[in-house]
């Protein structure tokens, strides 16, 4: 069967996007709507629910508004770790989305490590406790927000990833349910058993009725009802899968080997593995996707802050955007021995600090405002360079190169940077919506629809730019500084 079309939903921290993707696997319509966060407090991050599901329907809206017919089904990659919690006798939220750059919880996170709890969250999940996973947002929620208890007595609580969200939303109600690549970032859920976890909703404060059903991420999760968004009745949700699962999905990776990297606002790194591994060299277990052929399991490290980085520098230098950051850099040949380390919300993997705050180092009476703008580009490509160091030590053997995606990926500069760092290729398709065309491709595999017909360009970076003792200098410096950042604080 290749008659039809598969409308593709992209929902991001910074915004919301949608492919539509034809009989023959081609993208033929897209469109995009962005999301504000907020900071209210030092450390707090959030979104509103409503403006994330207002952003969801105005792509749809968009894609539908081209005159398209003939849709035969929806697809969901999302941004993870992020928690909505609603009523659902109403249907509304009870508090903003925290995000999963919110480190609120970070003080009671320790409080669970030093109560010695560690272990066995690790061993049930493949997580280690921290901020970042919606198990420890949810039990704050159930302490901070009034109405919280109330309704889970009632059974009218219900807390979920976005994909939960936007399912529940698009099915007026009617479907909760999650994928097992979401649930396995909520560290809630037993990687293992394929179900939520008694012990850990019980350690968490989480109440286990309020969480969704879990199901494979290619399953018939529900279908659309009238009103809800421009498309009409009947439509079926066919994919939902955490958004850097559907980029390695996408990349077309079924094998150990490659490592995704996305560069977006943070960056996930991901490399298959054959079985389910615990590292032992600050990554994460996680379930990569489920399908009618079984469960696939990857390593991953997060980084909090990692294209961002360049943003921020950007307004710290007076500069009037990324562009002119990178240019800026370029016009110098090495950064001088200034060392940016952008823990601008503590450092993630393989580090998993909390505490570190941002620092430049190596600064002289010769350093320029160029110096630090290179040194912004090489932090974003060491941090890379560290979690992909770490699933080398992880899986035993040389991993053969990187697959890059994500909005800072475009940059060629960094691509090359990148490359030399690691010593390995570097490769960057000429798609943009990877993560969109992951779960395209896996909801018409469901269709019977087989593979994209069309072959995207790849651009290959190849290593060669950076001398060996640079990079040895390069990297002990970066080391240095990442150690005093954590150590000052």
């Amino acid at each position: 069967m290749t008659s039809g079309r598969v409308i593709a939903i992209d929902q991001g921290t910074t915004n919301t996007k949608a492919i539509l993707v034809d009989g023959a696997g081609g993208i033929v319509a897209k469109a995009s709507s962005p999301l504000k966060s907020t900071y209210p407090r030092p450390g707090w991050a959030e979104q509103s629910a409503e403006d994330i599901w207002a952003s969801v329907r105005a792509v749809i809206t968009d894609i539908v508004a081209t005159g398209i017919s003939d849709i035969r089904g929806l697809a969901i990659a999302n941004q993870r770790e992020t928690l909505v919690v609603w009523d659902a006798g109403t249907g509304s939220p009870i508090a903003p989305a925290i995000l999963w750059q919110c480190r609120r919880t970070a003080q009671a996170c320790e409080a669970l490590i030093e109560s010695g709890a560690g272990p066995a969250v690790v061993d049930a999940t493949g997580l280690s406790i921290n901020a970042l996973f919606p198990a420890s947002k949810l039990a704050w929620v159930m302490e901070n927000v009034p109405a919280a208890k109330s309704l889970a007595a009632q059974g009218r609580l219900r807390a979920g990833t976005v994909d939960s969200w936007l399912l529940y939303r698009l099915t007026g109600g009617r479907e909760f349910a999650t994928d097992h690549s979401n649930a396995s970032r909520t560290q809630l859920f037993n990687t293992d058993r394929l179900a939520w976890d008694e012990s850990l909703c019980a350690l968490f404060g989480a109440p286990l009725s309020a969480l969704p059903e879990p199901k494979p991420s290619d399953s018939l999760f529900g279908h659309t009802v009238e009103g809800a968004t421009a498309l009409p009745a009947g439509v079926p949700i066919l994919t939902m899968m955490g958004d850097s699962h559907a980029a390695l999905y996408g990349h077309g990776v079924r094998a150990p080997g490659l490592v995704k990297a996305t560069y977006g606002t943070g960056s996930s790194l991901m490399t298959l593995t054959p079985r389910r591994v615990m590292s032992r060299h600050g990554l994460s277990s996680t379930i990569a996707w489920s399908d009618r052929d079984g469960t696939v399991y990857a390593l991953e490290g997060n980084i909090t802050v990692s294209a961002q980085a360049a943003a921020f520098a950007a307004t710290l230098l007076g500069l009037a955007d990324t562009r002119a950051l990178s240019d800026l850099a370029q016009t110098v040949p090495d950064s001088g021995g200034v060392t940016f380390v952008p823990a601008l919300a503590g450092l993630g993997a393989p580090h998993w600090n909390d505490n570190a705050t941002g620092t430049i180092s190596g600064m002289t009476l010769a350093s320029t405002p160029a110096h630090v703008a290179r040194a912004t580009f090489e932090a974003i490509a060491l941090q890379i360079a560290d979690v992909f160091s770490a699933m080398e030590k992880d899986v035993g053997t040389p991993l053969r190169g990187l697959l890059a995606d994500g909005g800072a990926s475009a940059n060629d500069f960094l691509m090359r940077l990148q490359a030399d760092i690691l010593d390995r290729p570097v490769s960057r398709g000429d798609q943009a919506e990877v993560g969109a065309i992951g779960v395209a491709t896996l909801a018409r595999r469901s269709l019977g629809m087989g593979s994209n017909g069309e072959t995207e360009e790849i651009h290959r970076f190849a290593p060669g730019g950076m001398s060996a003792p640079e990079r040895d200098g390069l990297l002990r410096n970066w080391a240095r500084a990442v150690t005093q950042a954590i150590h000052d604080r």
